[in-house]
């Protein structure tokens, strides 16, 4: 059976002509687009307020350090505990460190002592360390609190189009508080700040 060419090109005219299905083949089209571009901001808005959580959660570390005079181990233990609960819901990576760090008249700065909660490491007694020269006073000694915490944040739906490294392993976010102490340098477990 052959088909004529002008019955051919009636039966693309009359394809063209129709409109039952243009709704659903305009929504295939777009229903990929769509769903990315929500996809992408369900997962910016939870990365931004994971990291936002981070930087809340340094403050208060820092903050909490700089209000007391002695620390001990237990002490030290819920300044940790309080500050991380900051981090809720996003708690299964959280890694947090202070340390008590001395600036003297020349602009050097050590670590005096450091503490930090399980899976990371304190920075060592006599450690030097480089704090911003708008922190630094020439001519006088200075102490400072200095808090960091890390997060390995890894994406709630584990789509990441164009991404697929930060969606497998995620992205560490991070942020650094340095707070003067309120009263004097805090001694921890014995060990002078001074």
């Amino acid at each position: 059976m052959k088909i004529s060419a002008s019955r051919i090109t009636q039966l693309l005219r009359r394809f063209g002509r129709e409109q039952r299905g243009a709704s659903a083949l305009e929504f295939a089209l777009l229903a990929p687009l769509m769903l990315t571009l929500y996809i992408g901001c369900v997962e910016i808005s939870d990365g931004v307020a994971a990291d936002r959580k981070v930087t809340l959660t340094a403050g208060t570390l820092a903050n909490l350090t700089s209000q007391v005079t002695t620390l001990v181990t237990a002490d030290m233990d819920n300044i940790f505990a309080a500050s991380t609960a900051i981090m809720n819901p996003y708690t299964n990576t959280v890694s947090a460190k202070v340390s008590c760090v001395k600036i003297d008249a020349g602009g050097g700065s050590t670590v005096r002592w450091g503490a930090a909660t399980t899976g990371t490491t304190a920075h060592s007694t006599g450690e030097a360390i480089t704090i911003p020269n708008d922190l630094k006073t020439a001519g006088v000694v200075t102490y400072l609190i200095l808090a960091e915490v890390g997060y390995q944040y890894v994406p709630v739906t584990g789509f990441s189009p164009g991404f697929s490294h930060i969606a497998a392993t995620g992205i560490t976010l991070s942020d650094k508080m340095y707070m003067a102490p309120r009263i004097q340098p805090p001694d921890y477990n014995g060990v002078q700040c001074k």
